[in-house]
C-alpha cells in the first residue's frame, strides 16, 4: 500500500496579489503533487470559513501564516500514513479533526489545500489524470465556456451593479471552436470600447470594466462586438449573467445605481424577466439574494422553464444547503466551488445531490485564481457540461482554457463538446435583438 510520507505548505499569491496556500503531497514511492487554493470577493453567508490572519502589518491582514502552520503542524502529523487513494477517509479524518460545523477551526483553505493535493498525488501514483481518476468515463464531457468579458459589482472598480456580463459560446462542434469564437468576440469587444472612448482596464476575472450608463448598454456593446465577429447571436452565441444580488440587497429592497433606483422582491424578480424577454439570455446566477427565498421563489416561479437559474451564494456548493432548496423549489441550477464546501469529497456529494434531482451544475473558478487546473479536470469528470473561468485574458484563467485544450487533444473522441446538449432545454429562446 502506498502511504502519505509528508505534506508541506507554503504561502503564494493569488491573482489579485493576495496570499494563498499551496500544499506538496509527497507519497511514499516518490509522487509528488501540490495544490493552491483559490479566494472569492463575493462570497456567501454559509460558505466553510477561510482562514486569515488579521494582523494588518502583513499582507493588510490577509496573510495565511496560521493556516499554513495548522497544515504542517496539525493536520500532517494526523494524515501521514493514510492510503491516499481513499479519498473519503481522507477528508473524513480532515473535518473530524476540525470539529465544528463550517470548518472554523482549521480553515476551509487549509483542508481544501491538503484534500486536493493529496487527491493530485493519488491520481499520479495511480498513473492517472485527475480527471480520470476522480470521474467517470461513461460521463466525460468538454465543458462550455462562460465567458465573463464584461465585470462589474465586487469584481471591477466602476458603476455596474451587476457582476458579470458572460457569453455562452454553446452552437459549436468543439470545444476549440467554441473558445475561438469568443475570444474573437473579446477582443472585438475591446475594439468598440476603444471606438466608444471607453476603459479596456479589466476586471478580476479579465473582463472589461467600463462604466456604463445602463444594464442595458452592458448587452447592447456585446451585441456588437457578436455581430462584427460574425456569429449568430441566439443560435451560436448566447447571454449569461452573474447578478450577485446579495451585494445590493438591503434585506428587504434592491438598490442599484447608488440606491437611486430601488425595488422590492417582486419588482427585481420582474426586471429580470425583462431582460430574457429582451435578450437570449440562457443563464441567470444569484438572480435573488442569498437570504431572500421569497424572492427565489418568485424568480423560480417566473423562469424556472425558459432560463438555468444557478445558485451561488444561495447554494454555496452544500449537499444539506441545495437540499433544502430543492425541497423548496428554489433555483434548478447549482455552482460548484470546492473551497465553498472545502473538501474534494464533498464537492463530489453535492454534485451527486444535483445530479439526482436533475439540478444542472456549473464548475466555477473564484476572483482571487491561481494558476492550478483542477477546476478543468473536475468539470470533465463529472459531465458537467459548463464552466466558469472568467474571460480569455489573465493567465491564472487561461490555464483552466489551455488544460481543456489538452483534454479536448489528449481524449480525441472519447468525451464530445457539450454544447446544445447540456442546455438544450433552455434554447427554446425566439427573442430577435
Amino acid at each position: 500500500m502506498v502511504g502519505i510520507a509528508k505534506i508541506s505548505a507554503f504561502q503564494i499569491l493569488d491573482s489579485r496579489g493576495n496570499p494563498t496556500i499551496c500544499c506538496k503531497c509527497y507519497l511514499d514511492n516518490g509522487v509528488v503533487a501540490d495544490y493552491s487554493v483559490p479566494s472569492g470577493a463575493s462570497t456567501g453567508v454559509l460558505e466553510a470559513h477561510e482562514l486569515r490572519d488579521h494582523n494588518m502589518r502583513f499582507f493588510l491582514g490577509k496573510g495565511v501564516s496560521k493556516a499554513i502552520a495548522i497544515i504542517n503542524d496539525v493536520i500532517a502529523p494526523k494524515i501521514i500514513g493514510l492510503d491516499p487513494t481513499i479519498q473519503e477517509n481522507l477528508d473524513a479524518t480532515l473535518l473530524e479533526l476540525d470539529g465544528s460545523q463550517n470548518i472554523a477551526n482549521l480553515g476551509a483553505n487549509s483542508v481544501l489545500a491538503v484534500s486536493m493535493a493529496v487527491a493530485k498525488a493519488a491520481a499520479k501514483s495511480c498513473g492517472q489524470e485527475l480527471y480520470q481518476y476522480i470521474g467517470d468515463s461513461s460521463v466525460f464531457s468538454l465543458p462550455v465556456p462562460f465567458m465573463n468579458i464584461l465585470n462589474g459589482g465586487q469584481h471591477a472598480s466602476n458603476n455596474v451593479d451587476i457582476q458579470e456580463f458572460m457569453i455562452a459560446p454553446v452552437g459549436f462542434e468543439t470545444f476549440s471552436e467554441a473558445l475561438r469564437a469568443g475570444t474573437e468576440i473579446y477582443h472585438n469587444l475591446a475594439k468598440i470600447l476603444r471606438q466608444h472612448n471607453m476603459s479596456t482596464a479589466v476586471g478580476d476575472e479579465g473582463g472589461f470594466a467600463p462604466n456604463l450608463n445602463s444594464i442595458d448598454d452592458a448587452f447592447e456593446l456585446m451585441i456588437e462586438a457578436i455581430k462584427i465577429s460574425n456569429y449568430k447571436l441566439g443560435k451560436e452565441i448566447f447571454f449569461a449573467i452573474d447578478v450577485a444580488a446579495s451585494e445590493f440587497y438591503d434585506g428587504e429592497n434592491y438598490r442599484l445605481d447608488d440606491g437611486k433606483n430601488v425595488f422590492t422582491p417582486n419588482e427585481w424578480s420582474g426586471q429580470l424577466v425583462k431582460l430574457v424577454d429582451t435578450y437570449p439570455i440562457i443563464s441567470i446566477e444569484d438572480g435573488m439574494a442569498e437570504n431572500d427565498f421569497f424572492g427565489w421563489g418568485e424568480l423560480t416561479r417566473s423562469l424556472d422553464s425558459r432560463v438555468q437559474l444557478v445558485g451561488d451564494d444561495l447554494f454555496v456548493t452544500q449537499a444539506k444547503v441545495l437540499q433544502q432548496g430543492i425541497d423548496d423549489n428554489l433555483a434548478n441550477a447549482i455552482l460548484i466551488k470546492p473551497n465553498q464546501v472545502g473538501t474534494l469529497t464533498g464537492t463530489l456529494m453535492t454534485i451527486g445531490l444535483a445530479k439526482k434531482y436533475n439540478y444542472n451544475f456549473m464548475i466555477s473558478h473564484r476572483s482571487g485564481e491561481t494558476t492550478d487546473t483542477s477546476i478543468a479536470d473536475l468539470a470533465v469528470a463529472t459531465g458537467a457540461g459548463q464552466i466558469k473561468t472568467g474571460a480569455p485574458c489573465r493567465g491564472e484563467r487561461l490555464a483552466k482554457y489551455n488544460r481543456i485544450l489538452e483534454l479536448e487533444h489528449d481524449m480525441a473522441m472519447t468525451a464530445s463538446y457539450s454544447g446544445l446538449s447540456t442546455l438544450k432545454k433552455y434554447l427554446k429562446n425566439d427573442v430577435s435583438v
